[in-house]
């Protein structure tokens, strides 16, 4: 009898892996049939990143439309600082709206490495991994394959997690510890959405932003001019003030006649950037390799701003250069060398030697002849870029 029990027990836990095998099976083949067929999608969802003992959030939206059109937004939570990468016919850009910015790079961006929110990425990455897992668990599925990141190779596996409606939940990038480094919880898909070809277009977006940014001034305006209203037994009083409003009128139209007279003053004032930061305390790694001290620093006033230049010695030497950063009044397209990625806390310029970003109102290049993009990540993330540069 209680060799019958046990061959019965077997039996039915074959039985049951094999059911749990092939609803994975179909999940994971219906789940890559369906991305791999659309023709748009459109989602949001928190991303969490750590470098080194720092973690990041930032909330993420994501629209693709074939062919190769993506524009993602990232803001950061800590700080609202939003940058927007794009991908369209012209090429690739990460635009960052508050400077009026926006970088072009040569670049194969999504294709050249993984890409944690984007919906193909993890679905190639998925098809790549001859040793692909597929687990069913709480009524979910949970796929884990290997990932490629080049710029940082401890990333190593991605978990998966997809609902038994074909939604992925969440997406985990792993370290070779086993422990979570990034994470993407996806919030709401939608797998048909429509969007204007102007939807992923450079200006649209700048042009989106700073109307949005008008709009909120001119409400901010709007309350200003409500709250300083003189009043007097509930009535307004400013016909009284038509005087002083006449002759402020009169100092404007002096003014004005005096920039009219000199046209060197109009073209200084339209061509001048406007300053946003100063430096006022040097920001050092808190990494070095080993060996590598600092030889010499140097701060110079630039036109629009400060400059610190900070060279390191060593075996393993460094040039690591801070500067303010200026909001341009017009907006302005600038070539970059590298791939877009993430530098510290935002979107950065990678390359095999070099690295260029900006964080709170500085802007940060990382150059090295001895060090590849990897050892300079981690001087870069040992960077507290907490220390935000004052405004003007």
């Amino acid at each position: 009898m209680k060799k019958i029990f046990i061959l019965l027990f077997i039996l039915v836990t074959v039985f049951l892996t094999g059911c749990t095998k092939e609803n994975s099976d179909n999940i994971f083949k219906n789940l890559t049939d369906k991305i791999n067929n659309l023709e748009s999608y459109k989602l949001d969802g928190n991303l969490e990143v750590k470098n080194d003992n720092n973690s990041y959030s930032y909330n993420v939206e994501v629209s693709f439309m074939e062919k190769d059109k993506f524009r993602v937004s990232l803001v950061n939570t800590s700080n609202n600082h939003e940058q927007v990468i794009l991908r369209n016919d012209d090429g690739v850009f990460v635009l960052t709206p508050s400077l009026n910015k926006s970088f072009k790079f040569q670049s194969d961006w999504p294709y050249n490495n993984s890409q944690i929110y984007l919906l193909g990425s993890i679905i190639d990455d998925l098809n790549n991994d001859a040793n692909l897992t597929k687990e069913e668990k709480d009524g979910k599925y949970i796929f884990t394959s290997k990932v490629n990141y080049p710029n940082n190779p401890d990333l190593v596996k991605q978990n998966v997690i997809v609902t038994k409606d074909l939604m992925i939940e969440k997406v985990e990038i792993l370290n070779t510890n086993d422990e979570v480094e990034m994470s993407f919880k996806v919030n709401n898909t939608d797998y048909s959405p429509t969007f204007d070809e102007s939807y992923f277009e450079v200006n649209s977006i700048i042009n989106t932003t700073n109307q949005n940014n008008n709009n909120s001034n001119n409400d901010n305006n709007n309350n200003n001019s409500s709250t300083n209203q003189d009043t007097t037994d509930g009535k307004t009083t400013n016909g009284n003030n038509q005087t002083d409003t006449n002759k402020n009128n009169s100092t404007d139209t002096n003014s004005n006649t005096d920039k009219n007279n000199n046209p060197s003053a109009n073209n200084t004032q339209t061509n001048r950037t406007e300053p946003t930061a100063t430096l006022e305390d040097i920001i050092y790694p808190l990494y070095l390799p080993s060996g590598t001290v600092l030889e010499e620093q140097e701060k110079v006033s630039k036109t629009d701003g400060e400059r610190v230049i900070l060279t390191f010695g060593g075996e393993k030497g460094f040039t690591l250069v801070e500067e303010t950063v200026s909001k341009e009044e017009e907006f302005t397209v600038i070539p970059t060398y590298g791939e877009p990625g993430f530098v510290n806390d935002t979107i950065g310029a990678v390359t095999d030697n070099s690295l260029n970003w900006i964080s709170g109102n500085i802007e940060y290049y990382l150059v090295s002849d001895v060090m590849n993009s990897e050892e300079l990540l981690n001087i870069a993330n040992s960077i507290d870029v907490s220390a935000v540069a004052s405004l003007k």
